[in-house]
């Protein structure tokens, strides 16, 4: 199990947040997602034999976000 922070793109609000928690969370392997508005990123934890960093972000993009890897 990895946590890594993101530097997430086009996150705004609350509803922001949320949207982008449950798509993370909706991926096998992810165990925890926490974003932080105000700060502009989020926290994952996630298995790497099952899900990578890459993954992570093209989910953060079809929600219209983008993740700094």
């Amino acid at each position: 199990m990895e946590t890594r922070t993101f530097t997430v793109e086009g996150m705004a609000c609350a509803n922001c947040k949320k949207r982008l928690e449950e798509a993370l969370l909706r991926l096998n392997g992810v165990s925890a997602a926490e974003a932080n508005v105000e700060q502009k990123n989020v926290t994952v934890s996630f298995d790497t034999t099952l899900v990578t960093p890459a993954q992570l972000q093209e989910t953060a993009e079809d929600c219209g976000y983008g993740l700094a890897l």
